[in-house]
């Protein structure tokens, strides 16, 4: 609380005796008075209020995510470590053999083979996708856009038996395309790590173009502007400005596919079988006891194996993620 002298004129009249013009005088005087400054109260703001309503609306999501996500996790890794139920040894006792074994022998070699897969079709649909999205974004008709946009959005959830079974109608021994194109006197077959990579592009390829979209759509009409005034051609712009920009984006949508590709089970399952190795259809068998009795924690083991490869990812994603939004917002 502060206090401060405050002027207050009084004006009163003084007559001379003489009662002429220019006789009276106006004599002013001051009259120190107080006046009291007080700080006002903040408001309190309604977000702080409802801080609490806020986290009380996020309950159902994290408890879908706990009971969804957090109880398998915790669950896989608990029997990764643990002997399993119909063992000989006996039930539930702590073991690093499962581990173990899930890094050896044909569980090794379907491992290797799922990441040389997932590794290959993702970087052939980012090299195919980035063209194709290219020529969407740059398109003058805005009906080509909206038409190839939605058509990735289905295709690029279209998978599983309907995915196996339009390729075996079209590219199998007996397909349409092949009988026409006589694909077999070539080495064709679908039932092959190769026709297994054609029909993954199927739904990577559609990914790619929705992932990479955006990015495209960040970079500045003023920035080719620039290049083109400074005498630079279409391929230097790409290589010295459009493609370093885009690098995160090309480097998180590489990933993301690459995460889509390796935990793909229903198509190959239904369409190769156990013709390519594959750590998904490793896990099924173990769990079927198709190899082995007793082996229900070994496909623990495996699914533990997949998880730390999809941490692996994320882990590598969401940097990329975060730093292509800052050079693209």
């Amino acid at each position: 609380m502060t206090t401060a002298p405050t002027p207050v004129p009084t004006t009163p009249a003084a007559t001379a005796p003489g009662g002429g013009a220019g006789a009276s005088a106006t004599a002013t005087t001051t009259t120190p008075t107080t006046t009291t400054a007080t700080t006002p109260t903040p408001r309190r703001r309604p977000l702080a209020r409802l801080g609490g309503a806020s986290w009380l609306a996020a309950v159902p999501l994290l408890l879908f995510f706990l009971i969804g996500f957090g109880l398998p996790t915790v669950a896989i890794v608990i029997g990764a470590f643990t002997t399993s139920s119909d063992a000989e040894a006996g039930a539930g006792q702590f073991t690093f053999d499962n581990l173990v074994d899930s890094v050896q022998g044909g569980y090794l070699t379907a491992m290797l083979s799922s990441l040389k897969l997932s590794a290959l079709t993702a970087l052939l649909a980012t090299l195919i996708g980035l063209p194709l999205a290219q020529a969407v974004v740059t398109s003058r008709h805005g009906w080509l856009r909206q038409a190839v946009l939605t058509a990735s959005g289905v295709l690029a959830n279209f998978g599983g038996l309907p995915l196996a079974f339009a390729f075996v109608a079209t590219l199998g021994n007996a397909g349409e395309i092949t009988k026409l194109l006589h694909l077999t006197d070539h080495g064709w077959s679908l039932y092959s790590f190769t026709g297994l990579t054609v029909v993954y592009l199927y739904f990577l390829v559609p990914l790619m173009v929705l992932t990479i979209t955006p990015a495209l759509d960040g970079l500045r009409t003023q920035w080719r502007e620039a290049a083109q005034n400074n005498r630079a051609t279409t391929v230097q712009y790409w290589r010295h400005v459009a493609l370093p920009i885009l690098l995160p984006s090309l480097l998180g949508g590489f990933v993301l596919l690459f995460g889509s590709a390796f935990a793909a089970y229903a198509t190959a399952a239904a369409m190769v079988g156990a013709t390519v190795p594959l750590v998904s259809r490793s896990i099924a068998d173990a769990l079927s006891g198709n190899v082995l009795v007793g082996q229900g924690n070994l496909a623990l083991a495996l699914s533990l194996n997949m998880i730390v490869v999809a941490v692996l990812v994320m882990a590598v994603y969401l940097p990329l993620q975060r730093r292509s939004a800052r050079w693209l917002s």
